[in-house]
């Protein structure tokens, strides 16, 4: 790499292209050109002496008219002669060739080496559609059109002019004084940017491709091959990828973009014909990537891949073509690609020719001493190197990196030779491996092998033995002489690679059954698994390390977003950039969805967010035309992959009301046995949709939780509900009996007990052994609890909602759950209300008051006292009333109201008598130094009101 290529990160063929002195540097051009010396002096006007001199370095500052009539002689670009005027510093400086504007990926501007920002949005805009429209002037009408996309200001003349003067004065900042900047000037129809073709990077790339063109009928196709490979390394991405969709559509842009397709296409071509296909596939690989249904390119991917020993991929570039076409155009691959197909399966393909500078490699020949086995030729052919491209940005995942660093370690009691990377689907494993593979690559001298295993795709998934055979292709094995039997291929799989160091990457993986067969003896060798699955038995018996994959944090899944959209735009909306990333969860997938979709759309991140809430967000998480680009695809393929008992308890497992749910919860939901639902559970958790949250508790994350409520009908998910409600009722009250015995026993407040769940009658065995196992159950359960109130109200099952509140409320007041306590009781309120229970609709709203007496909110709990009262004398409830005018009173003392605080106490005192006896009545003649106002069990004692309890309530 030379110097100038290093300082400015800018790839040889670019800016800085030119290698040697000024004499090579020209007999290079002129060789390129076909040119002997004696017609080219001719040519040129010049003697073949002088040239030859000037060759060979004899003459040290070569004129400039002599070197202008070389250049057209030899046909050389204006950039071209700008650079060798600046080596043979006749001309300008070096930089003065090196273009200042680059618009063939994301906007930059550059003073030499230094790049200039261009932070204002508008002017972006201005400058990329001046530089997309060089050399002809953009009108008044698509300046305006792109600066102001939803319509222009009143003043917008004016401020055309004021950006106008802010981008001429961009362009001058560091401009070199030998060489006149690019500067805007007014034509009669709008403004034009002035600059030579070789200060802007796409007319680089136009020239370079004019010259392929030209040298593409010369017989040896070298120079045009050299010509377009430099060409396209001035593509950094899609024409003004960081910029508006109205300059991305421009169709000077569309223009430019086909021009890169083509330059493509040609590349790959002129790279068939000199058996350089390796060099064919990132190319191809990226445009295919951005032209997704472009037959031309992917016959070429087809035939590049195949002519590299990777049938396989190729045959699944093909397949996965074929399928879209059909799905999104509904027609059949074109008479190319099929005939493209053809030859793979024929293997009628060039094959990658080793260059003839480099000798052959030594691990291809046989070893000294040795032969190859008899009916067998030595393997031959170019080291593998298969890894895909990987993603442009990778954020994140440093831990995990450096686990996986454990392959590569120097120490050998730390080495390890095979880990598997497991997780959810959209997680990131595919990612994280090829980044790994490709940032260690310099580790595996003899190469790289992948292959996409289907354990989870559309696609059939593919037979170890189909594996095999691709890879001994690859690793050199003549095609005709592969074993038919899979242990025998096996086995001479094994034997290519011993004494080898080579890395072999097994993506998504169905088991560990599907994988044993491809993995090494070889020491020297390195494995990498991605599944879905846990992939348990490969940890048992054949030593790997299993590295489990989660979600990214919250500052990882930021970075992930503004890699994607742009740091700046993220920082512009810092707070709605984290609610979109919790709101997908912190799935990669979920994130670079998310971000495509802003990118493709002018709104900001606030109000795509928006957009995500509710029930639907899956159907918005997608990409518009590709529907393989979508969250649920992902998650069908790990669904559609159980058997049909998992895929039930799946699909039920996405109604629990809280954060998780046991064994024994699981099967009051699926209405099986406990053993059975752990089962399944396990299944479930080997496959990544089902997190075991801690030992023995069961959830799942939010997207998969959304996608789960997709698939269940609305009579399984009621009569799953009720099943799990009638559960979890009947688990409280027997709780609530056990550590509560003095609030009562009867849950239902004295309404009919026909309407009470069967399930919710005390059971013939106990259901827990002692309060401590009631208790510690309590408190695992609280949230689910909670939950179950505010889902069942809210889903129609109204009578177990306030009953389940009723049972729950003595422990959450107890524990001091003032929160929980008051949605609850919220929910029960609003459930009772429904039901038409006005006696639970008195103890809710007696809840309510208590938790804001607790929190101090004594205005608000002495209304809603007021209420309780009120309603309780509707239902006939005279504990209700009594309880109701106790509180009343308290709150009343508290504010120094003693009359009628003794009022309240007086009603309160007749209330107790006539429901409890003339024996109550000393209980209830001081209750001011009560101390536990929240409904505490002992102050039931302390009051005597037994039938309190009726609906749950303490004094």
């Amino acid at each position: 790499m030379s110097e100038r290529t290093a300082d400015t990160g800018l790839p040889r063929g670019g800016p800085a292209g030119e290698a040697g002195s000024f004499g090579p540097r020209l007999q290079e051009l002129r060789g390129r050109a076909g040119l002997s010396q004696e017609v080219a002096a001719a040519r040129a006007g010049i003697s073949t002496r002088a040239l030859r001199d000037i060759e060979r370095g004899r003459v040290r500052r070569p004129q400039s008219r002599t070197l202008q009539r070389l250049a057209q002689a030899l046909g050389l670009t204006n950039g071209e002669l700008a650079d060798l005027l600046a080596t043979a510093g006749t001309g300008p400086p070096r930089d003065a060739g090196r273009p200042r504007l680059l618009i063939l990926g994301p906007l930059s501007l550059q003073s030499g080496r230094t790049p200039v920002p261009v932070t204002s949005p508008m002017q972006r805009r201005l400058l990329g559609l001046l530089a997309l429209k060089h050399p002809e002037p953009a009108t008044q009408q698509e300046i305006t059109d792109t600066l102001w996309p939803s319509g222009p200001p009143s003043s917008h003349q004016s401020l055309v002019h004021t950006y106008v003067s802010q981008v001429r004065r961009l362009l001058e900042q560091g401009a070199l004084r030998t060489v006149p900047p690019p500067t805007v000037v007014r034509t009669p129809t709008g403004y034009l940017l002035e600059a030579p073709r070789n200060q802007i990077d796409l007319g680089h790339f136009d020239d370079l491709l004019a010259e392929a063109e030209r040298l593409h009928r010369a017989p040896d196709p070298r120079a045009a091959y050299e010509a377009l490979t430099r060409a396209l390394q001035w593509w950094r991405g899609p024409v003004l990828a960081d910029g508006d969709p109205v300059l991305r559509q421009h169709p000077a842009a569309v223009v430019a973009n086909e021009r890169r397709v083509k330059a493509v296409l040609l590349h790959a071509d002129t790279a068939l014909l000199l058996g350089r296909p390796e060099e064919a596939v990132p190319v191809l690989w990226d445009m295919v990537n951005t032209e997704p249904l472009h037959e031309g390119l992917h016959a070429r991917l087809v035939l590049a891949l195949g002519s590299c020993g990777e049938q396989a991929a190729a045959l699944n570039v093909y397949n996965r073509l074929r399928d879209r076409l059909d799905e999104e155009l509904g027609i059949a691959p074109s008479a190319e690609v099929r005939d493209a197909h053809l030859r793979v399966l024929r293997q009628q393909l060039p094959l990658a020719q080793r260059r003839a500078e480099q000798p052959a490699s030594p691990e291809r020949a046989v070893p000294a001493g040795r032969t190859a086995p008899a009916g067998r030729t030595a393997p031959s052919g170019p080291l593998p190197a298969q890894l895909p491209a990987s993603a442009g940005s990778y954020v994140g995942r440093r831990r995990q990196m450096r686990e996986l660093d454990a392959l590569v370690s120097p120490d050998p009691a730390r080495r390890s030779h095979l880990v598997a990377v497991v997780g959810a689907p959209g997680v990131g494993k595919t990612a994280l491996a090829k980044h790994w593979a490709h940032a260690r690559r310099e580790h595996f001298a003899d190469g790289q092998l992948f292959v996409d295993l289907r354990g989870h795709s559309p696609l059939p998934t593919l037979r170890p033995g189909d594996v095999l055979a691709q890879f001994l292709r690859a690793l050199g094995a003549p095609p005709d002489q592969l074993p038919a039997d899979e242990d025998e291929a096996a086995a001479l799989y094994r034997t290519l690679l011993a004494d080898k160091q080579l890395l072999i990457v097994l993506d998504n993986a169905r088991d560990a059954e599907q994988v044993r067969p491809l993995i090494p003896g070889a020491q020297g060798c390195a494995v990498v698994i991605t599944s879905r699955s846990r992939l348990a038995g490969l940890v048992a018996s054949d030593g790997a390390r299993q590295l489990v994959l989660d979600v990214l944090d919250p500052d990882e899944a930021r970075q992930l977003l503004g890699s994607t959209i742009g740091e700046s735009r993220v920082a512009a909306e810092e707070e709605a950039a984290r609610r979109l990333v919790r709101v997908c969860g912190g799935l990669p997938l979920a994130i670079r969805i998310a971000g495509a979709n802003l990118l493709a759309r002018d709104a900001g991140i606030a109000d795509y967010c928006a957009e995500l809430a509710g029930d639907d967000m899956l159907s918005r998480l997608r990409i518009e035309g590709d529907r393989r680009s979508t969250v649920r695809a992902a998650f069908d393929l790990s669904y559609r992959a159980l058997p049909a008992a998992a895929q039930r308890m799946f699909r039920l497992l996405s109604l629990i009301p809280g954060p998780d749910v046991t064994a024994a919860g699981a099967a009051a939901l699926a209405d099986s046995g406990q053993t059975q639902a752990a089962c399944l559970l396990v299944s479930l958790t080997n496959a990544h949709l089902v997190r075991e949250r801690a030992a023995g508790r069961f959830g799942m994350h939010d997207l998969l939780r959304s996608y789960g409520r997709e698939l269940v009908s609305r009579e399984e998910a009621h009569a799953a509900r009720q099943r799990l409600f009638d559960w979890y009722l009947r688990h409280t009250d027997a709780a609530a009996r056990l550590l509560y015995p003095a609030a009562g026993a009867d849950p239902s407040g004295g309404a009919d007990p026909s309407s009470a769940p069967a399930s919710a009658a005390p059971a013939s065995a106990p259901v827990f052994a002692g309060r401590r196992e009631a208790s510690e159950w309590l408190d695992s359960e609280r949230e689910n609890l909670a939950g179950a109130v505010l889902q069942a109200s809210g889903a129609g099952f109204t009578a177990l909602a306030w009953r389940l509140a009723e049972s729950l409320h003595d422990y959450l007041s107890v524990g001091m759950y003032t929160g929980d306590c008051l949605k609850v009781a919220t929910a029960s309120l609003f459930a009772a209300v429904a039901d038409g229970e006005l006696r639970a609709q008195a103890a809710a709203q007696l809840r309510r008051a208590e938790c804001h007496w607790v929190l101090a909110n004594t205005a608000q709990a002495l209304e809603l006292f007021g209420s309780a009262l009120e309603l309780a004398r509707l239902a006939g409830w005279d504990e209700g009333q009594a309880l109701a005018l106790r509180r009343i009173r308290a709150a009343q003392q508290e504010d120094g109201g003693m009359r009628p605080a003794c009022d309240h106490l007086s009603q309160a005192r007749g209330l107790t008598r006539r429901g409890n006896g003339a024996d109550a009545a000393g209980d209830v003649s001081d209750v001011s130094d009560v101390s536990d106002v929240s409904g505490v069990s002992d102050v039931s004692d302390a009051s005597g009101v037994s039938g309190v309890r009726n609906v749950g309530l303490t004094c």
